[in-house]
C-alpha cells in the first residue's frame, strides 16, 4: 500500500493526514500541523491551487520589498478568502544557495505566511546546501517522508504528486518505481504532478532529460497537468504525449511557472507545442480544480500586464 497524504482544510489551517505502512511512516509532526487518519477531502468539491517556483531572492532588497513579497500577497489574500485553496512551490524556494537563514529571513516573511497550506518541491538552488538541509529543516513533514523530496496527496477528485528532480541516478530509480506504483493504483479522476526541472521548456535551460522518464510514466497513465519552474518565465504548452508531441485528446498540459520572485530570464525559440509564453511579468498560476475539469489563470503582480487563462477537461 503506497504512502498517502490527505489534505484537510479547517478554516485557514491545513491538516495533513498520513496513511502509510509502518515501513514508510512519517517523522514527528511539526508544531504547525495535526495528524489525522480518519478524515478525507470531499471528491465533489472544487479546490484551488496557486503555484510558482524560483521564489525568494533577497540579495538586493529586504524581504518586505522583494518580488517574492508581491507574489506572496496574491496568494495570501486568496487563501484568506478560500478555505479550499493551497499553495504549491516549484523549487528554488530561496536564493542563492538554500541556506537555513535564507528560509528564515527571506522565504518565511513572504511565502512562509501560508507555510501550513503549502505543498513544496525542491530545486537545484535548495540543493546547493548539502542534502538540501535548509529546505528540509524548514518544511519538515510538509516536504514528504524521509527527506526524499517526493510524496502524494489528494484534493477532491484530484491526485496530486510532488516529485524531486534533483536526485542522483540510484535515488531517481527509486522515485520512478514509487511513481509507477503510485499512479497505477490511484483511482482519482484527475492527476496533477509538479517538480522543479521541466521535461520540456523553451526557456534558457531548455528540456531536462532526467525528468523525461517521469513524464513518460505520467503520460502513459493519462495524467492531466504537469507544473515546473527552473526557467524564470511563464510558458504554457498544448497537451503532449509521452514523446513531447502534441496530443489534444490524451496529452499532458505542461506549464512552466518560474515567476515566483526571482529575476526573469531570456527564452530561446518556442517549441512546436508552445501555445503562449512570457518573461516580462512575475506572478502565480491559479488552477481551479473541478471534479472532472480545470481552469487556469496566470495572475501577474500589480503593475504587470501579462495574463493567460483557459480551461481543460480531465482524461
Amino acid at each position: 500500500m503506497r504512502t498517502h497524504l490527505a489534505l484537510l482544510f479547517t478554516s485557514a489551517t491545513l491538516t495533513l493526514a498520513a496513511m502509510s505502512q509502518a515501513t514508510e511512516s512519517s517523522s514527528a509532526n511539526s508544531s504547525a500541523q495535526k495528524i489525522s487518519t480518519k478524515k478525507t477531502t470531499q471528491k465533489n468539491q472544487t479546490y484551488t491551487v496557486y503555484a510558482a517556483g524560483d521564489i525568494a531572492d533577497c540579495k538586493k532588497n529586504p524581504a518586505s520589498q522583494s518580488m517574492a513579497a508581491r507574489t506572496a500577497d496574491i496568494i495570501a489574500d486568496a487563501l484568506e478568502s478560500d478555505k479550499n485553496a493551497v499553495a504549491i512551490t516549484l523549487g528554488d524556494n530561496t536564493y542563492p544557495v538554500g541556506k537555513p537563514e535564507e528560509f528564515s529571513q527571506c522565504y518565511d516573511p513572504t511565502w512562509g505566511r501560508f507555510k501550513e497550506r503549502t505543498l513544496p518541491s525542491p530545486g537545484n538552488h535548495d540543493y546547493a546546501m548539502p542534502k538540501a538541509v535548509g529546505y528540509y529543516n524548514y518544511f519538515g513533514d510538509i516536504a514528504g517522508p524521509d527527506r526524499r523530496g517526493y510524496y502524494s496527496t489528494n484534493l477532491g477528485s484530484w491526485h496530486i504528486i510532488s516529485l524531486n528532480s534533483n536526485l542522483n541516478s540510484q535515488d531517481m530509480q527509486k522515485q520512478l518505481a514509487w511513481l509507477q506504483t503510485e499512479i497505477s493504483h490511484d483511482k482519482h479522476a484527475c492527476t496533477l504532478a509538479f517538480w522543479h526541472h521541466p521535461a520540456y521548456s523553451s526557456g534558457g535551460h531548455g528540456n531536462n532529460e532526467n525528468m523525461k522518464a517521469a513524464w513518460k510514466i505520467l503520460a502513459q497513465a493519462r495524467a492531466d497537468i504537469v507544473l515546473s519552474g527552473h526557467d524564470h518565465d511563464y510558458e504554457r504548452f498544448a497537451p503532449m504525449d509521452e514523446n513531447g508531441d502534441k496530443d489534444e485528446k490524451n496529452g499532458i498540459r505542461n506549464f512552466i511557472v518560474g515567476t515566483g520572485g526571482a529575476k526573469l530570464t531570456p527564452m530561446f525559440l518556442p517549441k512546436n507545442t508552445t501555445e503562449i509564453r512570457d518573461n516580462s511579468s512575475n506572478g502565480v498560476l491559479k488552477l481551479t480544480l473541478h471534479e472532472k475539469s480545470y481552469e487556469w489563470e496566470f495572475i501577474p503582480v500589480s503593475g504587470a500586464s501579462f495574463s493567460d487563462k483557459g480551461q481543460g477537461s480531465c482524461h
